[in-house]
């Protein structure tokens, strides 16, 4: 007699007479679940391409930046005071660091009484001009005199030979006294002494006329036929009080742009050289982004297209709105420090950047400040 099967027992028997699903049936509902995933993902894909990426140019590798300046020293001295601190705004000619001016305004003394000197001297110049030229009219006139002089005793050396010869002749004929014969000769030497006295003070008259002459050129050379303000010697007197007066000037160290102060590396007390990075002052109201796209990105970027802007700074609640400015010479590696050297058997590619540069909105900047360095993602929209 058979025992009762349990219910157990009936599921096991019902599972072992069902009939078993072909294999081939599964392997061909996988194949077509893989297709169709295939196929939505293409589609995505295509729609992905056709309504985004065709249209627009998008990458977080960007970030905020701005043409800082260095605030340096141009004069040497003492730092008597700082005025400003880190993270101060600044506005542009605003007094940043005062230094130590007491030898600096020493300099500038010295300088403006070296320049009144030279003008009294260039002064003393132009008066002996003057001086001179009369001197030379006074020594044309001693000539003119000497040579008239000399004429008179050439004169009077005639007239006493002439003299003389008519005793010489008469005294043989006892008409002249011997007496008479002697004070011609006398008086004949007498004038031929003369015109050797004249013509030797012509020469010397002619002598000092020269030598006036000569020295009026040796002073016109000084005063070059030019006023004192642009005597030589006055102009370079005069750019030597320019210089320390600037020296003075440029111990008082001025903001060179608007911003906001950082890296500040100076105290009270310190003496600074030329050149020595003593802050910055970096303009954020004219910052601007820096975005580094894959080359592959860059077929249709133009300047002038239209750039949206978010920063991690304010999320995505917060919009920035900028333009083109153009794209870099060349891809960030290409100016590293070390570059790439991609010559060698074992290289991999690797898809490069290029730096595009993008012009912020002064108003949007205004309402929400950046610094520099802040990252920023951006999205170009692309023409055509």
């Amino acid at each position: 007699m058979n025992k009762p099967l349990s219910p157990a027992d009936l599921q096991v028997a019902e599972a072992a007479t069902s009939p078993t699903p072909a294999p081939n049936g599964r392997r061909k509902k996988l194949f077509a679940g893989l297709a169709g995933a295939v196929l939505a993902a293409g589609a995505g894909f295509a729609g992905y391409q056709l309504l985004f990426a065709s249209k627009y140019a998008v990458t977080d590798n960007a970030y905020v930046g701005a043409d800082s300046a260095q605030v340096t020293p141009r004069v040497e001295g003492a730092v008597a005071r700082v005025l400003v601190n880190n993270t101060q705004p600044v506005a542009a000619g605003q007094v940043l660091i005062v230094l130590d001016d007491d030898d600096a305004r020493l300099q500038l003394s010295e300088a403006e009484a070296a320049l009144a000197q030279a003008e009294r001297r260039v002064q003393g110049w132009m008066a002996n001009d003057r001086s001179l030229s009369a001197q030379i009219s006074s020594r044309a006139a001693d000539q003119a005199r000497a040579a008239a002089q000399t004429r008179a005793a050439d004169a009077d050396l005639e007239r006493a030979r002439v003299e003389h010869e008519r005793r010489a002749a008469l005294s043989h004929t006892g008409a002249i006294s011997s007496e008479e014969l002697t004070k011609s000769l006398s008086a004949l030497r007498q004038a031929e002494a003369g015109l050797v006295s004249a013509r030797a003070a012509e020469t010397q008259a002619l002598a000092n006329r020269t030598a006036a002459v000569g020295a009026l050129d040796a002073n016109h050379a000084l005063t070059a036929g030019r006023g004192v303000v642009d005597n030589p010697e006055v102009a370079a007197a005069r750019a030597r009080y320019e210089k320390a007066r600037l020296q003075l000037e440029r111990t008082v160290i001025r903001a060179p742009v608007a911003g906001v102060v950082t890296n500040r590396q100076v105290q009270v007390g310190q003496r600074i050289q030329p050149g020595a990075n003593l802050m910055t002052v970096a303009p954020i109201q004219a910052a601007y982004v820096d975005a580094n796209f894959k080359e592959g990105q860059l077929a249709k970027v133009r300047p002038g297209q239209s750039v949206e802007l978010v920063s991690d700074l304010y999320g995505d609640k917060v919009k920035f709105h900028g333009q083109v400015v153009g794209m870099s010479g060349g891809t960030g590696s290409a100016f590293a420090m070390i570059p790439a050297q991609n010559a060698t058997g074992n290289w991999i590619k690797v898809v490069q950047r290029v730096p595009v540069r993008i012009r912020l909105n002064p108003a949007e900047l205004k309402a929400h400040p950046l610094r520099v360095g802040l990252s920023m993602e951006a999205k170009i929209r692309l023409a055509g």
